[in-house]
Order: C-alpha cells, then structure tokens, then sequence
C-alpha cells in the first residue's frame, strides 16, 4: 500500500484504516512514529494515563526524555501556547517529574 492509497482509503472512510496500527505502510521508523503520536497527543488534550502510555511507547522506541520535551515545544506555534501549558504536567509526570512538587520548593 503507498501513500496514495492510504490517502484515498482514508477519504472514503475506509473502516480497515481505522486503527492504523494495522496499516502495511510505515515509512516513519519507530521513535518519529513515537514522537509523532505524542505530539498527536498534546494537540487533542489526552487523558493524563495515555501521556504515561506514550511516553512509555516513545522511551522503548530509543525517544529520550528531552526530545518529547522538544516535541512538546514545537507543537506550541500550531496548538497554542495554553495548550502547551496545559500537557506539560502530564508529560512531566509520564517522566518521572512531579512539577507539583517541584513548585513547592
């Protein structure tokens, strides 16, 4: 399957791309593929347990913690920076990093 025919399965609501997972078309290696999909993340406001799931998937796929980081910042120009502000904690504690009690010392 190439490009076009991902993109044309994908304008007819072609319900075996749904879960693109599954799709036989994956020029994006694993850690961009990663890094793409947390970006996807913070774009649509995602639930504080998918951050600690694609932080996971990202780390396993070679993503250091700075990159997501860098992912978070370049996402700002085309989310807005609210959102940015938003999703910064939930990445910092998919990481480790409790900016909570960070901000109390």
């Amino acid at each position: 399957m190439d490009y076009t025919d991902v993109l044309r399965s994908l304008a007819i609501n072609d319900a075996h791309l749904e879960d693109g997972c599954n799709v036989e078309f994956h020029a994006l290696d694993p850690k961009t593929l990663a890094l793409v999909r947390l970006a996807a993340l913070i774009a649509a406001g995602g639930a504080v347990p998918s951050y600690g799931a694609q932080a996971d998937d990202a780390v396993n796929a070679g993503a250091s913690a700075t990159e997501m980081v860098e992912v978070l910042l370049g996402v700002i120009p085309i989310v807005g920076f609210p959102c940015a502000v938003a999703a910064a904690p939930n990445l910092a504690m998919a990481l480790g990093y409790d900016t909570d009690e960070a901000l109390e010392h």
